[in-house]
C-alpha cells in the first residue's frame, strides 16, 4: 500500500532554436505532450514495475486532472479502490517544459492545505477497509507536502500497520519529519535530513567523517522516534543506512556507480519502491542498499519522472 501525494506529472517536448522577442527566455516549438503518473504514484509503477501489486490511498480533486489521473491508472492496470475526489480540493499537477532534452522550466499546481477533517476521515476509513480485506505485505507514506499525509493519518495508519505485522516505510518531508513514530524504514536525503534534525552534516568531507556524522543523526532519529532502519540517499555520494534491528547498530555507505545522468527527478520514489520490497523479502541490509542504490542511478539517466526498468536492474 502507498499512502500519500499523488500528481500528474505533464510532459511538453520541444525544440529550442531562438530567444523571445518578449523576454530573454527561449521559446520552445512544442511537438510532443505527454501525461505521466507522478508523486506517489510513481511509488507505485516502481512497485508494479518489479512484480509487486501496489494499492494507492489519496484524495485528488473533483476536475478533469483528477479524471486524467484516473484514466492513467487505468492504462497502467493500477488498483484504483483507495483513490478518493473532494471538491475541496484540486489535483495536482506539474508540467514540465523540455526543450533540446533540456529542462526549460517546471510549473506547479497545487493544494497545498491538509485533508479537512471530513476528507481525513474518509481516507482512514478507506486506508482501514483496504487493509481489512488484503494481505499487505508492506506500507509506504510517500510525502510530498501536498496535504494527504496529516498527523492523524500518520498516526492511526502506523498504528493499524503495525497491528497486523505489515512493514512500514518513510519518505519524507519537512512538515512531518519528525512526526513519524514506530516504522520499519525511514528514507530522507541528505537535505531532508539536515533541515529535519537541524544539523549541519559536511558531505564534502571523507567518507569515515561522514559516516560518522550520519551515525549520530540516525541514532537521533532511532531514539527519539522508534525507527528501525534509517536510509539516506547521498546523491553523488551514494546511499547510507543504519540498521538497529540487531543487538548492535549496522552502518555503511556504499558509493554512487558512475552514470550520465539525465535528470534526478523520481530517483528518490524508486530507492523508497526498491528498498521497501527487498525488506518484505528479508535480504540483507548491505544487498537492499545495493538494489535501491543501483535503481536510483538507473531512472537518473532518463530525461522525466520514470519507473526503474526491472530487466536493466537485474542485469547489474
Amino acid at each position: 500500500m502507498v499512502v500519500g501525494d499523488v500528481m500528474v506529472d505533464t510532459y511538453m517536448w520541444g525544440s529550442v532554436s531562438r530567444i523571445s522577442p518578449e523576454a530573454p527566455v527561449p521559446i520552445v516549438a512544442v511537438n510532443r505532450r505527454e501525461q505521466r503518473l507522478g508523486g506517489a504514484a510513481n511509488v507505485a509503477l516502481n512497485i508494479s514495475a518489479l512484480g509487486g501489486c501496489p494499492i494507492i490511498c489519496s484524495t485528488l480533486g473533483n476536475d478533469d486532472n483528477a479524471r486524467a489521473f484516473m484514466q492513467l491508472m487505468y492504462d497502467h492496470n493500477l488498483d484504483r479502490r483507495g483513490i478518493l475526489t473532494s471538491d475541496a480540493r484540486r489535483t495536482t499537477v506539474k508540467s514540465r517544459v523540455i526543450g533540446n532534452n533540456n529542462h526549460i522550466v517546471r510549473v506547479d499546481e497545487e493544494d497545498t492545505t491538509p485533508l479537512s477533517n471530513a476528507d481525513e476521515e474518509l481516507l482512514i476509513n478507506r486506508i482501514t477497509s483496504v487493509l481489512k480485506h488484503t494481505d499487505v505485505d508492506a506500507l509506504i507514506f510517500q510525502d510530498y507536502d501536498k496535504g494527504n499525509i496529516t498527523n492523524r493519518i500518520i498516526d492511526e495508519v502506523t498504528a493499524l500497520a503495525n497491528r497486523r505485522g505489515i512493514i512500514t516505510a518513510v519518505d519524507p518531508k519537512h512538515r512531518h519529519f519528525r512526526t513519524f513514530h514506530d516504522v520499519t524504514l525511514f528514507k530522507p536525503n541528505l537535505k531532508e535530513l539536515r533541515e529535519g534534525l537541524g544539523l549541519d552534516i559536511d558531505d564534502n568531507s571523507d567518507d569515515l567523517q561522514l559516516q560518522s556524522e550520519l551515525d549520530k543523526a540516525a541514532a537521533i532519529i532511532h531514539n527519539q522516534q522508534n525507527i528501525q532502519v534509517v536510509l539516506v540517499t547521498l546523491s553523488s555520494r551514494g546511499i547510507y543506512a543504519c540498521d538497529f534491528r540487531g543487538d548492535t547498530p549496522q552502518s555503511l555507505i556504499i558509493p554512487a556507480e558512475r552514470r550520465a545522468v539525465a535528470d534526478v527527478s523520481g530517483a528518490g520514489d524508486t530507492v523508497i519502491s526498491v528498498a521497501t520490497l527487498c525488506l518484505t523479502q528479508k535480504m540483507p541490509m548491505a544487498d537492499i542498499m545495493a538494489y535501491a542504490n543501483k535503481a536510483g542511478g538507473l531512472v537518473c539517466e532518463q530525461v522525466g519522472v520514470v519507473p526503474v526498468d526491472k530487466e536493466k536492474l537485474e542485469a547489474l
